[in-house]
């Protein structure tokens, strides 16, 4: 009965951040990514407390992706040197720590890494780039020759 209204809400959603990634700023991408990357692991929190290890394992496996090919990916090692390395190797550490949270139960883990990518998001946001013109205006689509955005933090 309520299916088709159900749907027609997750399609609204889907496309409400489909938008926002497509008109967001390379800088603001990385935040979406962390954002993403936390949720997914809160998500996974609430559903091994509720003994749902089937969602636990979906969550934990989304927020594995968006660390793998999301913030790993788009580290830039030639242009970030020893701080996009030192990312990368935190990046993986996550990841493993992820992993055993998954085969463990171990919500401390995800506790764990979820301060991680909090820390490194506040840290991101207090280097946002002052918003131009360029970055404020609505992108209708991404040109799919320009580099993927990256990021890295300069000293």
């Amino acid at each position: 009965m309520f299916s088709s209204s159900a749907n027609g809400a997750n399609a609204y959603t889907k496309i409400g951040v489909e938008t926002g990634v497509i008109a967001a700023s390379p800088h603001k991408l990385i935040v979406m990514l962390f954002e993403g990357a936390i949720v997914a692991i809160n998500n996974a929190q609430v559903q091994m407390q509720s003994g749902d290890i089937a969602a636990k394992g979906k969550s934990i496996s989304k927020a594995i992706s968006i660390i793998d090919n999301g913030l790993r990916a788009s580290l830039d090692k030639r242009v970030g040197g020893e701080i996009a390395l030192n990312l990368d190797a935190l990046y993986e550490y996550m990841t493993r720590q992820l992993l055993l949270a998954n085969l463990n139960n171990s919500e401390d883990a995800l506790i764990e890494v979820s301060k991680l990518l909090r820390d490194l998001k506040s840290a991101w946001d207090a280097i946002a780039p002052q918003a131009t013109t360029a970055e404020t205006a609505p992108v209708m689509m991404h040109d799919p020759l320009q580099p993927r955005p990256t990021h890295v933090f300069e000293a």
